[in-house]
């Protein structure tokens, strides 16, 4: 976590480190729809910029919704305190998703939040690599052992013909500053970088390319999930939910309220709004990444296309993060509520 980026984990350490295969596929349901945690897997406000904007602007309480917000440490985590019963929303990576879901966890996602690929796979400016497949031999630094960054990059390796622990190899060195003192310390050679990971390393002065392949920025990535005990119990939490996330979402984009956007994410991350220059440019990041390509716009936000949910789940076969295919994924996403979402 870099000083720009802390936010309070309010009793979620002792999850993650200590939440048991029996803890995690016991879920706890929250019976009132009033009081609600949302779980996400980094403290970046500006990343959650949609979730700060209803916050700021009241759409949650006229939906008759409290909502806090709990940082963890990736994907997993989040899994975690949802099957815990400590949050009913998550916001997890759809790879991680995939893999709870083949574990027997009843989680299913709901909301694309970032239908455009979150994350990147960088590389120092001055390097010679240009190509994934110029990495083979190196070492691919990840925010986290276990975040959704892991499982889009080594979608990209296999397609390039290499494996893990033989072409490769992955080292957590955390986000913002720890990677950039990896990046300077050579410890890594790339790094898999989210849109608020790339902004904090160019603000460190590392200049980076990315050389992501552009048929992967189609690897959609975190949006919001939820158990599907948690929906048959509170039916009316996922509506209520997207609709103050879409009006959100809608309110950020606009130019013409970009001081309030930068002001309400600021009061759910100060320290990562004290930077008003780095802020403003990472909040042009997540608009790009939040905005679907042109021929999906239309179908609305939050829509998951299915085209890429098969892509994402082929290749996680194929690199071997699932064990073997899933044969209805429609039981791993829903579109169900797009519609309504963006009704008004």
């Amino acid at each position: 976590m870099t000083d720009r980026m802390k936010l309070s984990r309010r009793g979620f350490g002792a999850l993650a480190a200590g939440a048991t295969a029996a803890t995690l596929f016991r879920p706890g349901i929250v019976r009132a729809q009033t009081a609600v945690t949302l779980a996400v897997p980094n403290p970046s406000a500006l990343t959650w910029m949609p979730y700060w904007v209803a916050v700021g602007e009241g759409y949650f309480e006229e939906e008759g919704l409290s909502l806090t917000l709990e940082a963890v440490d990736g994907s997993s985590s989040v899994l975690q305190a949802m099957s815990a019963g400590q949050a009913q929303i998550g916001a997890p990576g759809p790879g991680p998703v995939l893999g709870a879901r083949a574990r027997g966890l009843d989680v299913k996602f709901i909301y694309n939040l970032y239908p455009k690929s979150v994350f990147g796979l960088l590389v120092k400016e001055e390097s010679t690599y240009q190509t994934p497949q110029d990495l083979k031999g190196t070492v691919v630094g990840v925010g986290t052992a276990d975040g959704a960054e892991v499982a889009f990059i080594r979608a990209i390796m296999t397609d390039a013909g290499m494996a893990e622990g033989t072409d490769y190899s992955f080292l957590p060195v955390g986000d913002g500053g720890t990677a950039a003192v990896a990046f300077l310390r050579d410890e890594v050679n790339s790094y898999a970088g989210a849109v608020s990971d790339a902004a904090i390393l160019r603000a460190r002065g590392l200049n980076l390319r990315e050389i992501t392949p552009e048929g992967y920025l189609g690897f959609f990535g975190n949006g919001f999930a939820m158990l599907e005990s948690q929906m048959a119990a509170t039916p009316d939490l996922a509506p209520k939910f997207g609709r103050a996330l879409v009006r959100g979402t809608r309110f950020g984009i606009d130019p013409a309220n970009a001081e309030a956007t930068l002001a309400h994410c600021a009061a759910g991350n100060p320290q990562e709004g004290e930077d008003k220059e780095f802020a403003a440019s990472l909040l042009q990041g997540v608009i790009d990444r939040i905005t679907p390509t042109e021929p999906f716009l239309p179908q609305g936000w939050g829509y998951q296309p299915p085209e890429h949910w098969q892509m994402i789940h082929d290749s996680a076969v194929e690199a071997g993060a699932l064990e073997q295919p899933i044969a209805d994924l429609s039981q791993v996403y829903t579109n169900e509520f797009v519609e309504g979402w963006n009704a008004s």
